[in-house]
């Protein structure tokens, strides 16, 4: 560890952003699953390639960087992927 203010300041920084994205994960798997729960009150089947596809247009589309396009494509379909093992899609 190291005593440099400035190094500590932004790992701080880092820390915060790192806790508000879990937050906002966790934010994100509760309304999946009350879709999940919506979709099967109406019979309708959870996975939807069309719209996860449109999320990943939408969101590269608003990208501003730096993370790159593919970034933006790795960074949905890992929280896809944890949204349908967390949330589940087959039980």
């Amino acid at each position: 560890m190291t005593d440099d203010p400035t190094l500590s300041e932004l790992r701080e920084r880092i820390s915060r952003i790192d806790h508000a994205i879990v937050e906002a994960v966790n934010d994100r798997l509760e309304l999946v699953a009350q879709i999940k729960a919506y979709k099967e009150s109406k019979g309708i089947g959870f996975l939807d390639p069309k719209r996860e596809e449109e999320m990943l247009a939408a969101l590269a589309s608003a990208n501003r960087g730096p993370l790159s396009e593919e970034g933006v494509q790795v960074l949905l379909q890992t929280i896809l992927d944890l949204s349908k093992r967390e949330v589940g899609h087959g039980d």
